[in-house]
Protein backbone atom coordinates (compact mmCIF):
# COMPACT_ATOMS: atom_id res chain seq x y z
CA UNK A 1 0.00 0.00 0.00
CA UNK A 2 1.28 3.47 -0.86
CA UNK A 3 1.97 5.77 2.08
CA UNK A 4 -0.83 8.15 1.14
CA UNK A 5 -3.31 5.29 0.88
CA UNK A 6 -2.13 4.08 4.29
CA UNK A 7 -2.70 7.58 5.68
CA UNK A 8 -6.26 7.59 4.29
CA UNK A 9 -6.97 4.15 5.78
CA UNK A 10 -5.73 5.26 9.22
CA UNK A 11 -7.95 8.33 9.07
CA UNK A 12 -10.90 5.98 8.58
CA UNK A 13 -10.21 3.78 11.63
CA UNK A 14 -13.53 3.45 13.46
CA UNK A 15 -13.88 0.43 15.78
CA UNK A 16 -10.50 1.20 17.40
CA UNK A 17 -10.77 4.97 17.11
CA UNK A 18 -9.47 5.55 20.65
CA UNK A 19 -6.03 4.25 19.67
CA UNK A 20 -5.45 7.16 17.28
CA UNK A 21 -5.09 9.57 20.20
CA UNK A 22 -2.34 7.50 21.82
CA UNK A 23 1.16 9.02 21.39
CA UNK A 24 2.55 6.28 19.13
CA UNK A 25 -0.24 6.41 16.54
CA UNK A 26 -0.49 10.19 16.85
CA UNK A 27 3.18 10.41 15.85
CA UNK A 28 2.67 7.93 13.01
CA UNK A 29 -0.22 9.99 11.65
CA UNK A 30 1.82 13.18 12.01
CA UNK A 31 4.59 11.57 9.97
CA UNK A 32 2.17 10.58 7.20
CA UNK A 33 0.46 14.00 7.32
CA UNK A 34 3.83 15.75 6.95
CA UNK A 35 4.76 13.56 3.98
CA UNK A 36 1.36 14.24 2.42
CA UNK A 37 1.89 17.97 2.86
CA UNK A 38 5.44 17.71 1.50
CA UNK A 39 6.86 19.07 4.79
CA UNK A 40 10.23 17.33 4.97
CA UNK A 41 11.54 18.83 8.20
CA UNK A 42 8.26 18.16 10.02
CA UNK A 43 8.30 14.58 8.74
CA UNK A 44 11.86 14.10 9.99
CA UNK A 45 10.90 15.37 13.44
CA UNK A 46 7.82 13.15 13.55
CA UNK A 47 9.86 10.09 12.54
CA UNK A 48 12.42 10.74 15.26
CA UNK A 49 9.67 11.33 17.84
CA UNK A 50 7.91 8.12 16.79
CA UNK A 51 11.07 6.07 17.31
CA UNK A 52 11.67 7.74 20.69
CA UNK A 53 8.09 7.11 21.83
CA UNK A 54 8.23 3.44 20.86
CA UNK A 55 11.43 2.87 22.80
CA UNK A 56 10.25 4.96 25.76
CA UNK A 57 7.20 2.68 26.05
CA UNK A 58 9.39 -0.43 25.76
CA UNK A 59 8.55 -1.65 22.23
CA UNK A 60 10.83 -2.64 19.35
CA UNK A 61 8.33 -1.90 16.60
CA UNK A 62 4.90 -0.63 15.69
CA UNK A 63 3.61 -4.18 15.46
CA UNK A 64 4.64 -4.96 19.03
CA UNK A 65 3.00 -1.78 20.29
CA UNK A 66 -0.19 -2.40 18.31
CA UNK A 67 -0.49 -6.01 19.53
CA UNK A 68 -0.24 -4.79 23.11
CA UNK A 69 -2.64 -1.88 22.63
CA UNK A 70 -5.25 -3.94 20.76
CA UNK A 71 -5.35 -6.60 23.48
CA UNK A 72 -5.40 -4.35 26.50
CA UNK A 73 -7.70 -1.55 25.41
CA UNK A 74 -11.41 -2.01 26.13
CA UNK A 75 -12.63 -1.16 22.66
CA UNK A 76 -16.24 -1.81 21.59
CA UNK A 77 -15.27 -4.85 19.56
CA UNK A 78 -13.04 -6.27 22.31
CA UNK A 79 -15.92 -6.18 24.79
CA UNK A 80 -18.32 -7.65 22.22
CA UNK A 81 -15.98 -10.57 21.49
CA UNK A 82 -15.36 -11.13 25.20
CA UNK A 83 -19.11 -11.51 25.81
CA UNK A 84 -19.59 -13.67 22.71
CA UNK A 85 -22.01 -11.17 21.20
CA UNK A 86 -22.84 -10.46 17.56
CA UNK A 87 -22.73 -7.14 15.70
CA UNK A 88 -21.86 -7.59 11.99
CA UNK A 89 -21.22 -3.90 11.37
CA UNK A 90 -18.86 -3.60 14.37
CA UNK A 91 -17.07 -6.80 13.41
CA UNK A 92 -16.61 -5.55 9.85
CA UNK A 93 -15.20 -2.24 11.11
CA UNK A 94 -12.84 -3.99 13.53
CA UNK A 95 -11.57 -6.36 10.84
CA UNK A 96 -10.94 -3.44 8.49
CA UNK A 97 -9.10 -1.51 11.24
CA UNK A 98 -6.90 -4.48 12.14
CA UNK A 99 -5.98 -5.02 8.49
CA UNK A 100 -4.92 -1.36 8.34
CA UNK A 101 -2.84 -1.73 11.50
CA UNK A 102 -1.13 -4.80 10.04
CA UNK A 103 -0.16 -2.81 6.93
CA UNK A 104 1.20 0.01 9.09
CA UNK A 105 3.21 -2.39 11.25
CA UNK A 106 4.71 -4.12 8.20
CA UNK A 107 5.75 -0.88 6.48
CA UNK A 108 9.54 -0.80 6.35
CA UNK A 109 11.23 2.29 7.76
CA UNK A 110 13.16 2.78 4.51
CA UNK A 111 9.90 3.71 2.78
CA UNK A 112 9.45 6.65 5.15
CA UNK A 113 13.10 7.65 4.83
CA UNK A 114 13.05 7.47 1.04
CA UNK A 115 9.94 9.66 1.01
CA UNK A 116 11.70 12.23 3.18
CA UNK A 117 14.77 12.24 0.90
CA UNK A 118 12.66 13.59 -1.94
CA UNK A 119 11.51 16.51 0.27
CA UNK A 120 14.77 17.57 1.94
CA UNK A 121 17.91 19.26 0.56
CA UNK A 122 21.17 17.35 0.27
CA UNK A 123 22.56 18.58 3.61
CA UNK A 124 20.03 16.27 5.32
CA UNK A 125 21.47 13.17 3.63
CA UNK A 126 23.74 12.23 6.54
CA UNK A 127 20.94 12.72 9.09
CA UNK A 128 18.56 10.57 7.07
CA UNK A 129 21.15 7.83 6.56
CA UNK A 130 21.81 7.71 10.30
CA UNK A 131 18.18 7.42 11.42
CA UNK A 132 17.46 4.39 13.62
CA UNK A 133 14.90 1.86 12.44
CA UNK A 134 12.12 0.14 14.35
CA UNK A 135 11.16 -3.45 13.63
CA UNK A 136 8.71 -3.87 10.75
CA UNK A 137 6.47 -6.87 11.53
CA UNK A 138 2.91 -7.62 12.58
CA UNK A 139 2.68 -10.42 15.21
CA UNK A 140 -1.12 -10.48 14.97
CA UNK A 141 -4.13 -10.61 12.67
CA UNK A 142 -7.86 -10.23 13.18
CA UNK A 143 -8.48 -13.90 13.94
CA UNK A 144 -5.72 -14.19 16.56
CA UNK A 145 -6.92 -10.99 18.20
CA UNK A 146 -10.51 -12.24 18.36
CA UNK A 147 -9.34 -15.55 19.82
CA UNK A 148 -7.48 -13.64 22.53
CA UNK A 149 -10.60 -11.69 23.49
CA UNK A 150 -12.65 -14.86 23.65
CA UNK A 151 -10.17 -16.75 25.83
CA UNK A 152 -8.70 -13.98 28.00
CA UNK A 153 -11.05 -11.01 27.80
CA UNK A 154 -9.94 -7.46 27.10
CA UNK A 155 -8.42 -4.46 28.80
CA UNK A 156 -6.73 -4.34 32.18
CA UNK A 157 -8.52 -7.48 33.37
CA UNK A 158 -6.78 -9.43 30.62
CA UNK A 159 -3.37 -8.04 31.58
CA UNK A 160 -3.55 -8.11 35.40
CA UNK A 161 -5.08 -10.45 37.97
CA UNK A 162 -4.96 -8.30 41.11
CA UNK A 163 -6.18 -4.75 41.74
CA UNK A 164 -6.67 -2.16 44.45
CA UNK A 165 -9.93 -0.20 44.63
CA UNK A 166 -9.02 3.30 45.79
CA UNK A 167 -11.04 6.50 45.54
CA UNK A 168 -13.35 5.15 42.86
CA UNK A 169 -10.57 3.80 40.63
CA UNK A 170 -9.07 0.39 39.97
CA UNK A 171 -5.29 0.33 40.32
CA UNK A 172 -3.60 -2.76 38.84
CA UNK A 173 -1.06 -4.68 40.90
CA UNK A 174 1.55 -6.08 38.54
CA UNK A 175 3.27 -8.34 41.10
CA UNK A 176 0.74 -9.31 43.81
CA UNK A 177 1.82 -10.94 47.06
CA UNK A 178 -0.01 -14.22 46.56
CA UNK A 179 1.48 -17.29 48.28
CA UNK A 180 1.59 -20.63 46.55
CA UNK A 181 -0.67 -23.24 48.20
CA UNK A 182 2.36 -25.28 49.29
CA UNK A 183 3.64 -22.26 51.24
CA UNK A 184 0.58 -22.23 53.50
CA UNK A 185 0.79 -24.04 56.82
CA UNK A 186 -1.97 -25.77 58.73
CA UNK A 187 -5.72 -25.05 58.57
CA UNK A 188 -6.27 -27.42 55.63
CA UNK A 189 -9.98 -27.78 56.43
CA UNK A 190 -10.54 -24.02 56.41
CA UNK A 191 -8.57 -23.52 53.20
CA UNK A 192 -10.50 -26.35 51.62
CA UNK A 193 -13.76 -24.53 52.35
CA UNK A 194 -12.42 -21.34 50.78
CA UNK A 195 -11.22 -23.23 47.71
CA UNK A 196 -14.50 -25.11 47.26
CA UNK A 197 -16.50 -21.88 47.35
CA UNK A 198 -14.06 -20.14 45.00
CA UNK A 199 -14.21 -22.97 42.47
CA UNK A 200 -17.98 -22.54 42.37
CA UNK A 201 -17.42 -18.87 41.59
CA UNK A 202 -14.84 -19.73 38.90
CA UNK A 203 -17.28 -22.21 37.34
CA UNK A 204 -19.93 -19.52 36.94
CA UNK A 205 -22.12 -20.79 39.76
CA UNK A 206 -23.49 -18.61 42.54
CA UNK A 207 -21.00 -18.67 45.41
CA UNK A 208 -21.34 -17.50 48.99
CA UNK A 209 -19.83 -14.36 50.40
CA UNK A 210 -17.13 -15.49 52.85
CA UNK A 211 -15.99 -14.25 56.27
CA UNK A 212 -12.75 -15.67 57.66
CA UNK A 213 -12.47 -14.72 61.33
CA UNK A 214 -10.21 -15.58 64.22
CA UNK A 215 -6.79 -15.01 65.69
CA UNK A 216 -4.17 -12.92 63.94
CA UNK A 217 -1.34 -14.70 62.16
CA UNK A 218 -3.36 -17.79 61.31
CA UNK A 219 -3.23 -17.24 57.55
CA UNK A 220 -6.69 -15.88 56.78
CA UNK A 221 -5.53 -13.30 54.24
CA UNK A 222 -2.99 -15.67 52.73
CA UNK A 223 -5.72 -18.26 52.16
CA UNK A 224 -7.75 -15.78 50.12
CA UNK A 225 -4.79 -14.49 48.10
CA UNK A 226 -3.56 -18.00 47.34
CA UNK A 227 -6.70 -18.66 45.29
CA UNK A 228 -5.06 -16.84 42.37
CA UNK A 229 -2.32 -19.49 42.29
CA UNK A 230 -4.55 -22.54 42.04
CA UNK A 231 -4.97 -24.37 38.70
CA UNK A 232 -8.31 -23.73 37.06
CA UNK A 233 -8.56 -20.18 38.43
CA UNK A 234 -7.21 -18.42 35.34
CA UNK A 235 -10.33 -16.25 35.03
CA UNK A 236 -10.27 -15.27 38.71
CA UNK A 237 -9.44 -11.67 39.64
CA UNK A 238 -8.79 -10.32 43.15
CA UNK A 239 -9.73 -6.73 44.02
CA UNK A 240 -8.70 -5.51 47.47
CA UNK A 241 -11.02 -2.89 48.96
CA UNK A 242 -10.14 -0.77 51.98
CA UNK A 243 -12.91 -0.17 54.50
CA UNK A 244 -13.05 3.55 53.80
CA UNK A 245 -13.86 2.80 50.15
CA UNK A 246 -16.86 0.56 50.86
CA UNK A 247 -19.40 3.20 49.90
CA UNK A 248 -18.11 3.04 46.32
CA UNK A 249 -18.59 -0.70 46.01
CA UNK A 250 -22.01 -0.62 44.29
CA UNK A 251 -20.61 1.27 41.30
CA UNK A 252 -17.67 -1.13 41.11
CA UNK A 253 -19.98 -4.14 41.21
CA UNK A 254 -22.10 -2.73 38.40
CA UNK A 255 -19.00 -2.23 36.25
CA UNK A 256 -17.92 -5.86 36.76
CA UNK A 257 -21.27 -7.49 36.00
CA UNK A 258 -21.29 -9.42 32.75
CA UNK A 259 -17.51 -9.68 32.40
CA UNK A 260 -16.05 -13.08 31.54
CA UNK A 261 -13.75 -12.89 34.56
CA UNK A 262 -14.83 -13.84 38.09
CA UNK A 263 -14.09 -11.38 40.89
CA UNK A 264 -13.34 -11.66 44.59
CA UNK A 265 -13.82 -8.30 46.31
CA UNK A 266 -11.44 -8.70 49.24
CA UNK A 267 -11.79 -6.68 52.46
CA UNK A 268 -8.91 -7.43 54.81
CA UNK A 269 -8.91 -6.96 58.60
CA UNK A 270 -12.52 -5.81 58.75
CA UNK A 271 -13.91 -4.27 61.94
CA UNK A 272 -16.16 -1.32 62.70
CA UNK A 273 -16.13 1.04 65.65
CA UNK A 274 -19.33 1.55 67.58
CA UNK A 275 -20.19 4.84 65.87
CA UNK A 276 -18.91 3.83 62.42
CA UNK A 277 -21.90 3.79 60.08
CA UNK A 278 -19.91 2.45 57.14
CA UNK A 279 -21.04 -1.00 58.18
CA UNK A 280 -24.54 -0.13 56.99
CA UNK A 281 -23.21 0.26 53.46
CA UNK A 282 -21.58 -3.17 53.59
CA UNK A 283 -24.66 -4.74 55.13
CA UNK A 284 -26.77 -3.48 52.24
CA UNK A 285 -24.25 -4.73 49.68
CA UNK A 286 -24.17 -8.20 51.23
CA UNK A 287 -27.95 -8.45 51.44
CA UNK A 288 -30.73 -5.94 51.27
CA UNK A 289 -30.06 -4.00 48.08
CA UNK A 290 -32.65 -3.86 45.34
CA UNK A 291 -29.89 -4.84 42.91
CA UNK A 292 -29.05 -8.53 42.61
CA UNK A 293 -25.41 -9.45 43.17
CA UNK A 294 -23.91 -10.56 39.83
CA UNK A 295 -23.05 -14.25 39.68
CA UNK A 296 -19.42 -13.49 38.79
CA UNK A 297 -18.75 -11.58 42.04
CA UNK A 298 -18.28 -12.64 45.66
CA UNK A 299 -17.16 -10.66 48.70
CA UNK A 300 -14.47 -12.18 50.93
CA UNK A 301 -13.52 -10.52 54.23
CA UNK A 302 -11.12 -11.33 57.03
CA UNK A 303 -11.41 -10.16 60.61
CA UNK A 304 -9.89 -10.85 63.99
CA UNK A 305 -13.40 -10.50 65.42
CA UNK A 306 -16.38 -12.82 65.15
CA UNK A 307 -18.78 -9.87 65.51
CA UNK A 308 -17.58 -7.17 63.18
CA UNK A 309 -19.09 -4.19 65.03
CA UNK A 310 -17.43 -3.54 68.37
CA UNK A 311 -19.74 -3.46 71.39
CA UNK A 312 -19.31 -1.95 74.83
CA UNK A 313 -20.87 -2.88 78.15
CA UNK A 314 -22.95 0.28 77.88
CA UNK A 315 -24.63 -1.26 74.82
CA UNK A 316 -26.01 -3.98 77.08
CA UNK A 317 -26.63 -1.91 80.18
CA UNK A 318 -27.72 1.33 78.54
CA UNK A 319 -31.06 3.05 78.85
CA UNK A 320 -32.19 2.52 75.25
CA UNK A 321 -35.67 1.01 75.12
CA UNK A 322 -34.80 -1.38 72.30
CA UNK A 323 -31.30 -2.29 73.49
CA UNK A 324 -31.71 -5.91 72.35
CA UNK A 325 -32.53 -4.78 68.82
CA UNK A 326 -29.48 -2.50 68.81
CA UNK A 327 -27.24 -5.39 69.84
CA UNK A 328 -28.85 -7.66 67.26
CA UNK A 329 -28.26 -5.11 64.52
CA UNK A 330 -24.58 -4.88 65.40
CA UNK A 331 -24.12 -8.65 65.35
CA UNK A 332 -26.18 -9.15 62.19
CA UNK A 333 -23.49 -8.07 59.73
CA UNK A 334 -21.43 -11.25 60.14
CA UNK A 335 -24.57 -13.32 59.61
CA UNK A 336 -24.94 -11.88 56.12
CA UNK A 337 -21.86 -13.77 54.98
CA UNK A 338 -23.14 -17.12 53.73
CA UNK A 339 -19.90 -18.88 54.69
CA UNK A 340 -18.23 -18.08 58.02
CA UNK A 341 -14.93 -19.87 58.60
CA UNK A 342 -13.18 -19.75 62.01
CA UNK A 343 -9.38 -19.60 62.27
CA UNK A 344 -8.51 -20.39 65.88
CA UNK A 345 -5.15 -20.65 67.63
CA UNK A 346 -3.51 -24.04 67.13
CA UNK A 347 -3.27 -26.51 69.97
CA UNK A 348 0.15 -27.34 71.40
CA UNK A 349 0.60 -30.53 69.41
CA UNK A 350 -0.29 -28.86 66.12
CA UNK A 351 1.98 -25.91 66.84
CA UNK A 352 4.98 -28.11 67.65
CA UNK A 353 4.33 -30.30 64.59
CA UNK A 354 4.42 -27.16 62.48
CA UNK A 355 7.69 -26.09 64.15
CA UNK A 356 9.19 -29.50 63.33
CA UNK A 357 8.06 -29.16 59.69
CA UNK A 358 9.56 -25.69 59.28
CA UNK A 359 12.78 -26.70 61.05
CA UNK A 360 13.19 -29.61 58.64
CA UNK A 361 12.58 -27.31 55.67
CA UNK A 362 15.22 -24.91 56.99
CA UNK A 363 17.71 -27.73 57.60
CA UNK A 364 18.11 -26.95 61.32
CA UNK A 365 19.93 -29.72 63.14
CA UNK A 366 18.56 -29.01 66.59
CA UNK A 367 17.55 -31.69 69.08
CA UNK A 368 13.76 -31.99 69.03
CA UNK A 369 13.32 -31.62 72.79
CA UNK A 370 15.46 -28.48 72.81
CA UNK A 371 13.64 -27.15 69.74
CA UNK A 372 10.24 -27.68 71.36
CA UNK A 373 11.30 -26.02 74.60
CA UNK A 374 12.57 -22.95 72.73
CA UNK A 375 9.43 -22.87 70.58
CA UNK A 376 7.16 -22.82 73.63
CA UNK A 377 9.23 -20.07 75.24
CA UNK A 378 9.01 -18.06 72.03
CA UNK A 379 5.25 -18.60 71.83
CA UNK A 380 4.71 -17.29 75.38
CA UNK A 381 6.59 -14.09 74.55
CA UNK A 382 4.89 -13.55 71.24
CA UNK A 383 1.43 -13.69 69.68
CA UNK A 384 0.26 -17.21 70.41
CA UNK A 385 0.41 -20.58 68.66
CA UNK A 386 -0.05 -19.56 65.02
CA UNK A 387 1.76 -20.25 61.73
CA UNK A 388 3.12 -16.70 61.84
CA UNK A 389 4.62 -17.26 65.30
CA UNK A 390 6.13 -20.60 64.23
CA UNK A 391 7.68 -19.10 61.11
CA UNK A 392 9.10 -16.15 63.05
CA UNK A 393 10.58 -18.53 65.60
CA UNK A 394 12.33 -20.61 62.93
CA UNK A 395 13.58 -17.43 61.25
CA UNK A 396 15.17 -16.40 64.56
CA UNK A 397 17.24 -19.61 64.55
CA UNK A 398 18.67 -19.32 61.04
Amino acid sequence: MELMSLRAALQGVSAYRELLSRPVLARALELLDALSGRQGERALGAYAQLFHTLRAEGFLGLGDWLWDALRYTESPYALLAERGGADPALEYGARRDVDTFVLLAETDCDRFIDAMKALLPSEYSAALAGLPRWRAAAPFDFDSLTAFYQSRGAGEFARYRAFLWEDGALLPVADPDCPQPEELLGYELQRGQVEENTRKLAAGKRANNVLLFGDGGTGKSAAVKSMLCLPGMEDLRLIQVEKENLTGLPSLIRSLAGRRQKFILFIDDLAFDQDDRTYSALKTILEGSLEKRPVNIAIYATSNRRHLVRQTFSDRAGDEVDAFETISEKTALAERFGLRIPYLTMDKAGYLALVDHLAAQAGLGIDQAQLHAQAMTWEIRHAGRTPRTARQFIDSLR
